[in-house]
């Protein structure tokens, strides 16, 4: 007997569902080890990839997988508003994956265009999956059916900058810089950064290679996210690496180091330390982790570059020699980088800014014991929080007063006054670096000031 149409049509999507459930429940599972566990999303992504749910799928499934976790993160406030409205009595506790799965059905719904019968059939599947999920099965469907049929109108009225925005970076931002800048910071985090490459030569070259274009800076080209990095053009030539054109901006400050000896501390993976190597310095790159730092190592061979690696704390390094010059790239909250790692603003919190900000006046401290006489040190951080920037530059100078605060130039930052406090440190935001249009605009948030010890 031949199978009617309803029921092909049946078949066919019970096919395709089966189809996208692996890269469905991943993107669950990584879900639920940022927001419930606290775990860094490139860290499980990375244990993913190796030997986790992600191991063996194919690379479409792999970028589906990310898409979900960056709207599901993205757009969290909205998503959860969204989500609201439908559950009447709340999230159930120990409810497993619960929270993951309707989030992540809601972010394809809303923002992916997901054909609604394969987010909620696979939703419905996840849920079943779960020995806590698995009695909220049809809560699942119930819940994701509204959201399919009214999600969107619910997510447009909202004010998508504030309501991403976790309450306690908001107050912060609003309270340091102001509500017009919180607000076009927050903005800024809605949008898919794009991918910039710092090039060893010729810019312009590989801009046309990969149909990109050569940012300001002259040495950093920006293109369109597409694919794997590993598959574009002169990555395996190592013709450059993969760097925020805000990140290439400290080593810079350190002027011409061609035949100088410079220390750079926390140096994994290694973007700075290439930067300086290709300026013809003599590095010594140091990192606290071994694992960071064998990267860092592969990174320089596929590069065809060369540095000196030590495997130290460099708050308490203390080697035979001194430094002509020494970069300080210091741990932080990474808050001026939440256009590209959506995770932080629900790893972090006050109290890590608070604990970061004591290690990084540790670092300095030790980091100024390093310097030859004359010798020029540049502080940086990628986080939007005064306390690891501002703050931390005017208590050491009041520590320590050998040294003193070299003014950032105009002409350092190609012409980019803004960027440039009255202080003479350097402050760049995400919104910063304005091109033709969201997509190709944008900057991660960096300071970054230079000090020089006294001859």
């Amino acid at each position: 007997m031949k199978p009617s149409s309803k029921d092909a049509r049946a078949a066919a999507r019970a096919r395709d569902a089966q189809v996208g459930l692996p890269a469905r429940r991943a993107a669950a599972e990584l879900l639920a080890a940022v927001l419930h566990k606290k775990q860094p999303l490139d860290d499980i992504l990375g244990r993913s990839l190796d030997r986790g749910f992600m191991f063996d799928l194919p690379a479409r499934d792999r970028a589906f997988t990310r898409a979900i976790v960056a709207a599901s993160l993205r757009r969290k406030g909205q998503l959860d508003e969204v989500l609201g409205t439908f559950l009447e009595r709340g999230m159930p506790e120990r409810s497993g994956t619960l929270y993951p799965i309707l989030l992540s059905a809601a972010a394809q719904l809303i923002y992916l265009e997901t054909p609604p019968h394969a987010a909620i059939d696979l939703a419905v599947r996840l849920a079943q999956y779960d020995p806590r999920a698995t009695r909220y099965a049809k809560l699942v469907n119930a819940v994701l059916r509204r959201v399919a049929g009214e999600g969107k109108a619910i997510a447009s009225r909202l004010d998508a900058a504030r309501i991403n925005t976790p309450d306690w970076l908001w107050s912060r931002w609003v309270s340091f810089w102001g509500k017009e800048r919180a607000q076009k910071i927050a903005e800024a985090h809605l949008v898919e950064p794009p991918l910039d490459l710092t090039v060893k030569s010729d810019a312009a070259l590989w801009a046309e290679t990969l149909s990109g274009r050569v940012l300001p800076t002259g040495g950093s080209v920006r293109l369109l996210p597409k694919g794997r990095i590993e598959a574009l053009p002169g990555f395996d030539e190592g013709a450059w690496w993969v760097q925020d054109v805000a990140a290439t901006l400290p080593a810079t400050l350190l002027g011409d180091v061609a035949g100088m000896r410079v220390a750079d501390l926390c140096a994994a993976p290694g973007g700075k330390t290439a930067q300086l190597a290709v300026a013809g310095a003599s590095v010594a790159a140091v990192d606290s982790s071994k694992t960071r730092l064998s990267l860092l190592g592969e990174n320089l061979a596929r590069l065809g570059l060369a540095a000196e690696t030590v495997h130290a704390d460099a708050a308490t390094w203390q080697p035979e020699e001194s430094f002509d010059a020494v970069l300080l790239d210091a741990p932080c909250s990474s808050t001026g980088t939440i256009r590209r790692h959506p995770d932080i603003p629900y790893i972090k919190s006050p109290k890590d800014i608070a604990g970061l900000a004591a290690l990084q006046a540790r670092l300095l401290d030790n980091t100024a014991k390093l310097l030859k006489p004359g010798g020029r040190l540049v502080y940086s951080t990628c986080s939007l929080e005064p306390e690891e920037g501002e703050a931390q530059i005017a208590a050491l100078l009041t520590r320590n007063e050998a040294l003193s605060l070299e003014p950032v130039t105009e002409a350092e930052l190609f012409g980019q006054t803004d960027w440039i406090e009255p202080s003479g440190c350097l402050r760049t935001f995400p919104y910063d670096l304005t091109l033709d249009s969201p997509e190709w605009s944008g900057m991660d948030g960096f300071f970054a000031a230079r000090l020089v010890r006294a001859g």
